[in-house]
């Protein structure tokens, strides 16, 4: 399967979750290729199998490049693709302790909601969607996020 894997890794989260994409996809012989957003053409994509977008979360949503790119965007009706993001971990409320409900969290992280209502009405093919949590602002990754990348990718490989 040819894959074309597009981030918008700012502080090279994104980038790391990428290459372990590409690493994991590689012992299966899938072909996976990176690139920035900056670096690609969004009206002029090359052919593939499938299409990664990923983005950081930015406020609960990805960023404005990633969603401009997202809105320009030219694949052919019924192409497949897959959201992987990069999202703020759930913090503990400062004044009780307790950890936000998934509706809370559902609320204010529309990272993943919102790349799907863009890319909806070009009448694509989603086939799998997952996160991965960034501990700061800046980063380290979540502890075992390398298993929440492979997860993701066995749900592509699993898309024939």
């Amino acid at each position: 399967m040819k894959i074309e894997y597009f981030h918008a890794s700012r502080f090279g989260n994104g980038a790391m979750v990428a290459e372990e994409f590409r690493r994991i996809m590689g012992i299966e012989d899938h072909e996976v290729n990176v690139q920035h957003i900056r670096q690609a053409k969004p009206k002029d994509l090359p052919p593939a199998d499938l299409y990664v977008f990923s983005s950081p979360g930015r406020l609960g949503r990805p960023s404005g490049g990633v969603r401009r790119f997202l809105r320009n965007v030219n694949l052919p009706a019924g192409a497949r693709y897959a959201i992987l993001t990069t999202e703020i971990a759930p913090r503990p409320d400062k004044k009780t302790g307790e950890m936000p409900s998934v509706e809370e969290i559902e609320k204010w992280q529309r990272v993943r909601p919102v790349m799907t209502e863009i890319l909806a009405p070009k009448d694509l093919t989603k086939v799998a969607e997952g996160c991965v949590f960034v501990t700061g602002l800046r980063g380290p990754l979540e502890e075992g996020w390398q298993k929440k990348v492979q997860d993701f990718a066995a749900q592509v490989s699993s898309v024939r």
